[in-house]
């Protein structure tokens, strides 16, 4: 991999929550109790997440859910 560098594509908290079924004041609960991915801080009051854990976090619950059906 010497010279390959791979982009991680960053999303908005906007874009988060389109995607996940709780609030902005739950979705940071589960950041403050270590249970969701924590935002980068590019600056001022930019927060990004990256999305590829977002998707990970994502179907880490479809999984862990549909098992315990």
């Amino acid at each position: 991999m010497d010279g390959i560098k791979i982009l991680k594509k960053m999303i908005k908290i906007t874009d988060v929550l389109a995607h996940i079924p709780y609030s902005r004041t739950q979705l940071y609960e589960f950041i403050a109790n270590g249970k969701f991915p924590k935002p980068i801080h590019l600056g001022g009051r930019a927060s990004f997440w990256i999305e590829d854990e977002v998707i990970s976090w994502l179907d880490a619950h479809i999984a862990a859910e549909r098992m315990a059906a």
